[in-house]
């Protein structure tokens, strides 16, 4: 599993988002919205979103915005990889 979190420069709720992946000790990959064009049409036209940060788990398991439920959900299932 491989969790990517698509963030901008001083977005409140990115940095919030990722200091809480951070804290859990959860490996994940930032990817700055406003230096990557690819990805920033990646969040908007293939998953539709236009608020940051976005948080990709998998295919089925993303979201946008900073939202305490899903940090702890991908983070318990993070773990939950980890443990095997």
């Amino acid at each position: 599993m491989a969790i990517t979190i698509y963030t901008k420069p001083g977005c409140f709720g990115c940095r919030k988002t990722t200091e809480k992946f951070t804290e859990a000790h959860v490996v994940f990959t930032e990817v700055d919205l406003t230096a990557e064009p690819a990805a920033l049409e990646y969040v908007t036209e293939e998953l539709g979103y236009s608020q940051a940060p976005v948080i990709v788990v998998d295919d089925q398991f993303h979201w946008s915005g900073l939202d305490p439920t899903n940090i702890a959900r991908a983070i318990k299932f993070a773990r939950q990889e980890v443990a095997g």
